[in-house]
């Protein structure tokens, strides 16, 4: 049985990793258009994959429910390959805009479906192992982007940096091919709204605090992910491939801290974890802000290695939440569950992003650090609510 489900692992893996080398190419475009682009537009332009991303999850739910998780991935995966090896093509800015759009339409449907699939295939301490091995490989897509990427913007094929999203593309023929002879069991349900009893079920509580902490995590995620390598380049004053490596570390420390929580999430308690990770992230958030305001010239050097530290014990934070949560969601419900995660974590994005863009714009980014530590202020609050309460089921309105 354990070969089976490693076998579900591996190709739901690599959907995160392909999807996240696309939603994570955003610090490379910015570098790259920030002499072309304002920091205001280029702050608007991480709207064109969140809001058709809200929208598409809200409207899929059913569809995905009749064609099948597995169909609706490979669907997915097509969608974005073609995009791909189109962006190359179009020398235009306006291209950007219509590839983002198509990016989040994609990775709407495959999070949906890969969640599906991890709930209809794993339970308990076992979920909340396989939804950190598949965030793990979501954080090893971020470092895999920007060393690839890093690499390419220092050779002499600088001006084709956008072929390199035709690897992408062949990274989901193959993932398409490896869905296509995997043998993934799916269970039928009856249409998605009767079974969940309409909206009023996600209106409970627990599930309002964890949407709120799914919004502020993705929106603090997204600080770090898209805007430090711009951070390191205007404020440590690194070239633009030291800077794409910021986010490379950043990445290889949240892999590691993924892959060490789906092992140690089978020991310990969720909660115990949350808190160990949080005081850690704020602890080195608060010594790297005094670094950068008392002894600038002499740290930073150190804060180029110190920052980046931060994703070993940030990473694990999202899997923890979404796995305590998605463990106490019944089957039926799991599709407009995750719907609702991507809808939070697509504003989160979008305003995360516009909130950093504001403050490089205001020339306030050397309080960086501290700017992100306000939302996780927020988060750290409304995890005691979440552990306090429980989502309790109406049993006659399901029957």
């Amino acid at each position: 049985m354990s070969v089976n489900k490693n076998k579900i692992k591996l190709p739901l893996m690599l959907s995160f990793l392909i999807f996240s080398m696309l939603l994570n190419s955003m610090g490379v475009i910015i570098l790259q258009l920030s002499d072309q682009v304002s920091y205001k537009g280029l702050g608007i332009l991480e709207s064109f994959k969140d809001i058709p991303m809200a929208v598409v999850s809200l409207l899929c739910v059913n569809w995905i429910a009749k064609t099948g998780n597995k169909n609706a991935l490979i669907f997915a995966l097509i969608f974005i390959m073609i995009s791909s090896i189109a962006l190359p093509l179009v020398d235009a800015f306006w291209f950007f805009k219509i590839w983002l759009s198509i990016v989040g339409v994609g990775f709407a449907l495959a999070k949906i479906s890969v969640f599906s699939i991890i709930k209809n295939n794993f339970k308990d301490k076992q979920l909340a192992s396989a939804v950190s091995s598949v965030d793990a490989s979501f954080m090893i897509g971020i470092f895999f982007v920007n060393i690839g990427f890093g690499s390419l913007l220092t050779s002499d094929y600088a001006q084709y940096w956008k072929y390199g999203f035709w690897v992408i593309a062949i990274l989901s023929m193959i993932n398409v091919l490896m869905l296509r002879n995997s043998e993934i069991e799916e269970e039928q349900f009856p249409d998605t709204k009767k079974e969940s009893g309409g909206w009023k079920f996600f209106l409970k509580p627990k599930l309002i605090y964890f949407f709120i902490i799914v919004f502020f995590m993705v929106f603090v995620e997204q600080s770090f992910n898209s805007w430090l390598p711009s951070f390191f380049k205007n404020n440590l004053h690194v070239n633009s491939y030291f800077a794409l490596q910021s986010s490379a570390f950043l990445a290889l420390f949240s892999f590691l801290g993924r892959f060490a929580t789906s092992k140690l999430v089978l020991r310990f308690y969720w909660l115990k974890m949350v808190f160990v990770c949080l005081f850690m992230v704020f602890f080195i958030l608060g010594i790297s802000q005094v670094l950068i305001s008392c002894f600038y010239n002499e740290s930073r050097f150190l804060l180029i290695f110190i920052i980046p530290v931060i994703g070993l014990f940030l990473s694990p934070l999202f899997p923890l939440y979404n796995s305590e949560v998605l463990n106490q969601v019944s089957k039926g419900k799991t599709h407009l569950f995750v719907s609702l995660i991507v809808v939070c974590s697509s504003l989160g994005s979008s305003v995360g992003s516009l909130y950093m863009a504001i403050i490089f714009h205001k020339n306030a980014s050397s309080y960086y650090p501290l700017f992100i530590s306000l939302p996780l202020l927020i988060i750290f609050g409304l995890t005691f609510f979440l552990n306090k309460t429980t989502i309790t089921y109406d049993w006659n309105q399901q029957e």
